[in-house]
């Protein structure tokens, strides 16, 4: 099995127009995602996380440096492009920016269509994942009738039909509310079970602590560290000269508890990771 699916090498991203500030999106980022594990991305907005998951499938082109996947370097021709579009699956924060036909079922179908494949194969994968995300009810309504929840789990599903080996997600929870946010949870639970790498870009470091294998922390378009997330947030000191904080239960391991207190908040710790 492949250790890395995506790997950056010295990759640099400026945006067009800001040459003349010096100020580069990517600045020589280095960065490999490891095979089969949730992976989670943090770091301040503008530290380069979107920019990073526009190079990943092919949409930019780094100004220097190679992207590469499962070891091979990324080919910027229509025909590479739209191969590695099917295997790197990219989730925008505003599912609205992904969502364009007038129907769940017709948008679901929208990628396949695309690629070509015989009706009868593109009719087998939508019922296949209208199933598995639970919107087999909700096939015929109008993408406009959706709530911001459903209409998540639908961008979701647009792109876990493609099967892709990396599901990238940008800030997938913002605006969602605490039932919503645990349905979306579930559904990113069932899809990494079935064996898909995940990468997740969140603010939300209790989140993270509850559901990464592993952690990226970025700044200024680099990589500043990255490990387990209890390796990583035992960094208090760097992530706090990053602006970013600690997850509220190592805030509270921090704040010099009595020997009673930290047996139960590791108690706690210890079912907090079992529910995830």
């Amino acid at each position: 099995m492949q250790e890395y699916l995506l790997e950056f090498e010295q990759v640099y991203y400026t945006y067009p127009g800001s040459e003349r500030l010096q100020k580069p999106a990517l600045n020589a980022l280095n960065m490999r995602i490891p095979s089969g594990k949730k992976c989670a991305l943090i770091g301040q907005n503008g530290c380069g996380k979107t920019t990073l998951f526009l190079l990943a499938n092919g949409l930019y082109k780094p100004n220097s440096g190679i992207v590469k996947w499962c070891g091979e370097a990324l080919i910027y021709n229509r025909q590479y492009l739209s191969k590695i579009r099917q295997k790197v699956g990219l989730v925008f924060q505003d599912p609205e920016q992904q969502l364009v036909a007038s129907t769940v079922e017709e948008d679901i179908s929208y990628g396949l269509c695309n690629l070509g494949l015989p009706t009868a194969e593109i009719q087998q994968r939508v019922e296949q994942i209208l199933d598995e995300f639970e919107l087999t009810n909700l096939a015929e309504t109008p993408v406009h009738h959706l709530s911001l929840g459903q209409k998540k789990r639908v961008s979701i599903a647009d792109i876990m039909v493609l099967k892709p080996q990396l599901l990238i997600l940008d800030e997938p929870t913002a605006y969602l509310d605490i039932k919503h946010t645990k349905n979306l949870m579930k559904t990113l639970k069932k899809i990494h079970q079935h064996g898909h790498t995940l990468l997740m870009a969140t603010h939300d470091l209790d989140l993270v602590y509850r559901w990464a294998d592993w952690v990226f922390v970025m700044d200024k378009g680099q990589l500043m560290l990255e490990g387990k997330p209890e390796d990583v947030f035992s960094q208090r000191t760097l992530l706090e000269e990053l602006e970013l904080g600690v997850p509220l239960i190592y805030e509270m391991l921090f704040n010099g508890l009595s020997p009673e207190e930290g047996i139960i908040i590791e108690r706690l710790r210890k079912r907090i990771l079992k529910d995830v």
